[in-house]
């Protein structure tokens, strides 16, 4: 691990101190947050504030060169809830899987680094895992695009499945888009996860230029054979769907924006894919 150097913060940090060794029925409850995380400096230390109430925290970096790592000594200089790892980046779906198999509490709950636990979904997560009720539950997802919050577009509700019994569920193979395996019924908490994607316009051109190199490879993985008219034909629908279909344009101009991005993303998928193949 890096040598750290001392970084001071201005915000009040939770109290992290150790807790008594739980008895068996609360153990029964315990929850290990899981966060996977590179380069998150300005947004990791928020997320990890909103997850006070969960017995550990597990965090799993695959090679910061930002000052991530020191907000995480940061934090941990605060008492023994935070466990970190290094793990070599596999995609999405490993990287996660690799976080959940550290974790030692009852239930899982994922959350990325731009996320945060709102008030009401604690008391949500801690209410369900109380109740004799299913392994599994999915939540909403609120998200902003550049300070707006996303009431279309296909961003809301957008429910993912982030809370599980972790011996009961394992995350996908998937490099991205990588999902929960779990089988049996699955809980629906009202309460949204916050979440803080895209700040700045920067910030959506360099996810266009990820997930989209994500995307090709998530199709060669998968032995798809493109054509060059499939980026302009998939892409163009992309930018209507989002725009017209999921009434983007009812987000004003962050709504259009977000469907010139998303189409974008799609396009270069497939041109970044079909030039894998052409090049060959």
């Amino acid at each position: 691990m890096a040598n750290f150097r001392t970084v001071k913060f201005t915000l009040d940090m939770p109290d992290f101190s150790p807790t008594p060794e739980p008895s068996r029925h609360m153990h029964d409850r315990s929850i290990s947050a899981l966060i996977i995380c590179k380069n998150e400096q300005t947004v990791l230390g928020p997320c990890i504030e909103s997850l006070g109430f969960c017995e550990e925290i597990i965090i799993v970096d695959s090679g910061s060169t930002d000052s991530t790592l020191e907000v995480i000594a940061a934090y941990r200089s605060n008492g023994s809830k935070i466990k970190f790892f290094h793990h070599d980046w596999d995609g999405f779906g490993p990287q996660k899987e690799f976080a959940r198999e550290q974790a030692t509490g009852e239930w899982v709950l994922s959350v990325d680094a731009d996320e945060r636990v709102t008030p009401a979904l604690r008391e949500a997560i801690l209410h369900a895992i109380s109740q004799d009720g299913p392994d599994a539950y999915d939540m909403p997802f609120l998200s902003t695009f550049c300070g707006r919050e996303m009431r279309h577009s296909g961003w809301w509700p957008d429910r993912h499945l982030r809370l599980f019994r972790r011996e009961k569920a394992r995350f996908s193979d998937d490099v991205v888009h990588e999902e929960v395996v779990h089988s049996g019924p699955v809980g629906h908490l009202d309460a949204p996860m916050e979440h803080h994607p895209i700040r700045h316009l920067d910030d959506a051109l360099r996810r266009m230029q990820t997930y989209s190199s994500l995307g090709a490879a998530k199709l060669a993985a998968r032995g798809r054979k493109v054509s060059f008219s499939s980026g302009i034909l998939r892409g163009g629908f992309a930018f209507f769907s989002t725009y017209v279909l999921r009434r983007g344009f009812l987000d004003g101009r962050e709504g259009f924006l977000n469907a010139a991005i998303h189409s974008q993303t799609v396009f270069w998928k497939y041109m970044k894919r079909w030039m894998e193949l052409h090049q060959k």
